[in-house]
Parts: structure tokens; C-alpha cells; sequence
């Protein structure tokens, strides 16, 4: 059950490395790379000062995540060892 644990998380740090530079990649900063602004800020400063932040709360909620439910595995473990 470990190993399937183990490989799931690194699927999923890999999934979100992968998104973090599909985020940061050319087709996403040419749509937002206009003239136009919002709220007196260019579209690009909006998109990376609001994306970025998002990218670190998803990454520190599946960290978050992933620590609780690692905890809550050993625990079950733990009752399941004992007779």
C-alpha cells in the first residue's frame, strides 16, 4: 500500500509541475500580452500576480493534504498491527 501511496504523490507533484509550466509557457502569457488593462494593470501583471499565488495555495493545500492523509494511513496501520 506504501509503494501505491508513494507513487500516487509523485504523480501528482509531477502533475502539478507540469501545469506550473504549461502556466508560465507561451500560449498562456501571449493570450494575456494585450494592451489592454484591468483595474489600470496590464493583463499579463493581473494574470502572473494572480496565478502565481494560486499555483502556492493549490501546491500548500495538496501538501496539506497529503499530510493528513498520510497520518491517518499510519494510524490505521498502527490498529491493524496490534491483536
Amino acid at each position: 500500500m506504501k509503494e501505491s501511496q508513494g507513487s500516487s504523490i509523485r504523480e501528482a507533484w509531477i502533475l502539478c509541475l507540469v501545469l506550473g509550466l504549461i502556466m508560465i509557457n507561451f500560449p498562456f502569457i501571449h493570450i494575456f500580452n494585450s494592451t489592454q488593462s484591468i483595474f489600470g494593470l496590464p493583463k499579463l501583471v493581473l494574470y502572473l500576480f494572480i496565478g502565481w499565488p494560486f499555483s502556492i495555495g493549490v501546491i500548500w493545500y495538496f501538501v496539506h493534504y497529503i499530510g493528513k492523509n498520510s497520518q491517518n494511513s499510519s494510524i490505521v496501520m498502527e490498529d491493524k498491527s496490534e491483536p
